[in-house]
């Protein structure tokens, strides 16, 4: 079935780049982040997910993950009654943004998870998430020159328009982060 074919392909196309643009092995950026997880929880802080849709849907999946299998404090801004609340009453574009500047503390990590990159509330939690020294990495797709592409310290782009590829990759590098802190403490693979 060519859809899998197209899939399977899509994971040799991902890019990785530092805040300076330069591009990154995959696998190196993936090793950075796994161990800068680790790093930064010993010293109390901890990692947090943001995105919409099915990628609010990676982020609680991963934060748990990070929680469960490797050992690292993590939480997604996606619970329905803050969400809610915090539309009503700030504008849906502040969802993230305002758990950023209340909960986050310098040290912390931001996974920014968007297909288009160009969510606006992705991207203002993000630049808030910047200016309090968190760590920031990105996680994007559609348009190569798209917004949150550039917001991180590290930024991973899958190219590519379709909504399911780009939130598969979008997991599939989350679960390798996670997976290689899992290994790395003697448990394969969750």
């Amino acid at each position: 079935m060519e859809y899998f074919k197209d899939l399977g392909c899509l994971f040799f196309k991902i890019e990785a780049r530092d805040k300076q643009n330069k591009q990154l092995p995959l696998e190196a950026a993936v090793s950075k982040i796994s161990s800068l997880a680790v790093r930064r929880n010993k010293k109390g802080n901890k990692v947090i997910l943001i995105g919409n849709g099915g990628s609010a849907s990676i982020a609680s999946h991963i934060s748990t993950d990070f929680l469960k299998n490797a050992g690292v404090s993590a939480e997604a801004f996606n619970d329905s009654s803050l969400i809610t609340c915090l539309s009503n009453d700030l504008g849906y574009e502040y969802v993230f943004q305002k758990p950023v500047e209340m909960l986050g503390k310098k040290g912390d990590v931001l996974f920014s998870i968007s297909s288009s990159g160009a969510s606006k509330n992705i991207l203002n939690a993000t630049r808030a998430a910047a200016k309090r020294m968190f760590y920031i990495i990105t996680f994007s797709g559609f348009n190569k020159d798209n917004p949150l592409r550039v917001l991180g310290d590290i930024n991973f782009y899958v190219p590519s328009h379709s909504y399911g590829y780009v939130e598969i990759a979008h997991l599939v590098i989350c679960h390798a982060i996670v997976d290689k802190i899992t290994a790395s403490r003697g448990h394969p693979h969750g």
